[in-house]
């Protein structure tokens, strides 16, 4: 007796690959879906398939089955996005992601959220960065790279003149130097083609000069701000509770200083023209940042009415911030 073979083949897939409910999830993430919900729209285009008896098609056809399927689950804004993030991996110059914002709003999370729903193998945090600058400076020589971002103001060589907001100068002195080894990331990431995402405090506009790059990569620039006070706090928490060496009393005891931080990277953002994303949940963060990305990558294709030629008939622009 033969067995029955229930593969649905992809023809035009080198050698005749099956379809993959865990792959279509993957392309589906980087619509801004969570991988539930992606993984749920996968199986409904299996279904769909199964109960119409397809046992082969091409993957234009599956990605236009796939289209349909995210909008009837999800609704257009993710239909569109999974149209225009087509055109978006063609692209050849890289994507350069940076995600700045005051300490606790999400960055390290948010960073690798997105790293894994649009295939960026590199994530990098401006900690990072500072800590390879300690080994090359001293601190006698650097003394605003041994400290957080949030105390900087115990590293001041000099008094601040009067009404002058200590821990925002001895801040903006640590960026200022970290923002040397950041720029240098982006130049490598230029240079070599390869996508990266680089998050952290002293991910600061008016720090990097983004539009230096832009013949050479496809920048995404935004901050990420906690604008309610305690669930700003209750990030700490979460923090300490994932890590013993991020304890809680540290951050609570400075929280007014990180409260600063995030007002003046704000300000920041806003003289910068960088877009602003208000954390209230990781899922709705993730997918209005992925909306920029795809916003921002195919803002060469859209006409005189700000609408991607790739993106579905009647839809509409969303806010930035969800």
């Amino acid at each position: 007796m033969t067995k029955r073979n229930d593969h649905i083949i992809i023809t035009d897939r080198e050698p005749g690959l099956p379809y993959s409910k865990g792959l279509m999830a993957s392309l589906v993430m980087v619509t801004g879906l969570s991988p539930y919900r992606a993984y749920q729209v996968a199986e409904r285009i299996e279904d769909d398939l199964k109960e119409r008896g397809v046992t082969s098609l091409t993957s234009e056809e599956l990605q236009a089955l796939a289209v349909r399927k995210i909008g009837e689950e999800a609704g257009e804004r993710y239909a569109r996005n999974f149209v225009r993030w087509q055109e978006v991996s063609r692209m050849e110059m890289p994507l350069v992601i940076l995600v700045g914002g005051a300490t606790g709003v999400g960055k390290s999370t948010i960073a690798t959220q997105i790293a894994t729903r649009l295939g960026i193998v590199r994530v990098i945090p401006s900690d990072a960065v500072r800590e390879v600058m300690r080994g090359l400076f001293s601190r006698e020589l650097m003394p605003a790279l041994y400290t957080s971002s949030f105390d900087a103001d115990s590293a001041l060589r000099e008094a601040p003149a009067r009404g002058a907001e200590r821990v925002i100068l001895g801040f903006r002195e640590q960026t200022a130097a970290v923002a040397v080894g950041l720029r240098a990331l982006m130049e490598r990431a230029a240079v070599e083609g390869t996508s990266v995402i680089i998050e952290g405090a002293h991910v600061v506009p008016g720090f990097l000069d983004v539009a230096a790059f832009s013949e050479r990569v496809l920048a995404v620039p935004l901050v990420v701000t906690v604008e309610n006070e305690d669930l700003h706090r209750g990030h700490f928490v979460a923090r300490s509770a994932d890590s013993a060496a991020r304890p809680m009393g540290r951050y609570t005891k400075n929280f007014d200083n990180i409260r600063k931080v995030q007002k003046y990277i704000k300000s920041q953002a806003l003289a910068h023209d960088w877009p602003i994303v208000a954390n209230y949940g990781l899922d709705q963060t993730i997918a209005a940042i992925i909306d920029l990305v795809v916003d921002r990558a195919t803002a060469g294709d859209r006409g005189s009415d700000g609408q991607s030629e790739l993106e579905l008939e009647g839809g509409k622009r969303r806010e930035t911030v969800p």
